[in-house]
């Protein structure tokens, strides 16, 4: 059996306050599966079923009304709870997100923006926003995926093990939380930390679209997979997208992007460091020149 961290145990525990579990009420495991399973197959009860006999005819007549109706609606919930639960549809929240970025014409703007927008669930489950870190005229911008715990807790990206080695990747080509930008493609922390969806992903989008266009650096580093793939517009993989710039349109400019391997994924793996390190320096080569 795979012996699991603290830190993974504290995921794994949040994850399930998180979703709403705050009390174990058995010992044992409950098969909920198979208690559906029985319910689906044992014989319907016929209207009136488990009334008393002395049950008023009134009663009687309100209690099937009600019963039929929420079979034929499907639903035993009220009709505005279910409202305020449900969430926006994937394709309709991404596109109320890129209207809503519209109106964005500076980056705190654009924070009071997704601070009111609601078309993400990741929202109702995250303490915070983690919107940016750093210096938003910095020349480079970091993109990573999403936030952890310590920076859904403290509100800032990279801050937790992957942040501090974040730093010293900054760190080795002369940079700091002051001469460079930092945000994710999802602001919102996912339960757990598990890996956002690609439905929430492409809802967020528009977002840090806009923050890249608002902050308007010379280069974009996409930190991991996800970022990568999201912001370049590729299935590929992390190995074959980084390494090599490629041009990012903004709508307004050109901006040139790299990729290279996100750092909780170094500290999984320390062999890519060297990989990682070449990155920083073609990274360090690109702001030079672009400073001559």
């Amino acid at each position: 059996m795979t012996q699991l961290s603290s830190d993974e145990w504290f995921d794994i525990l949040a994850f399930h306050a998180e979703a709403g579990v705050d009390v174990a009420l058995a010992d044992a495991p409950i098969d909920r599966f198979a208690e559906s399973a029985a319910e689906a197959s044992a014989p319907r009860q016929p209207a009136g079923a488990g009334l008393r006999p002395d049950t008023p005819p009134a009663a009687q007549a309100a209690r099937q009304a009600a019963s039929g109706a929420a079979s034929f609606h499907g639903a035993p919930a009220p009709a505005s709870a279910a409202h305020s639960a449900a969430p926006h549809a994937p394709d309709e929240a991404a596109l109320a997100a890129r209207e809503a970025v519209g109106a964005a014409m500076d980056l705190d703007a654009l924070r009071a923006i997704m601070e009111q927008f609601e078309g993400c669930a990741l929202k109702r489950t995250a303490s915070r926003l983690v919107f940016a870190d750093g210096n938003p005229q910095a020349r480079v911008m970091f993109v990573g995926e999403a936030p952890g715990r310590e920076e859904d807790q403290q509100g800032l990206p990279f801050v937790g093990r992957a942040g501090r080695l974040l730093d010293l990747m900054l760190a080795s080509i002369g940079l700091d939380r002051t001469s460079a930008y930092i945000a994710n493609i999802v602001p919102w922390r996912p339960p757990g930390n598990r890996t956002p969806t690609p439905q929430e992903t492409a809802i967020c989008l528009p977002f840090i679209r806009r923050q890249i266009e608002l902050a308007n650096p010379d280069i974009v580093v996409c930190l991991g997979k996800p970022s990568a793939q999201a912001l370049m517009n590729s299935t590929q993989s992390i190995s074959r997208l980084r390494g090599h710039f490629v041009d990012y349109e903004t709508g307004t400019r050109t901006i040139r992007a790299i990729a290279t391997f996100h750092p909780a994924y170094l500290l999984r793996a320390p062999i890519g460091k060297r990989q990682a390190w070449q990155d920083m320096l073609a990274v360090e080569a690109a702001l030079k020149q672009g400073a001559e």
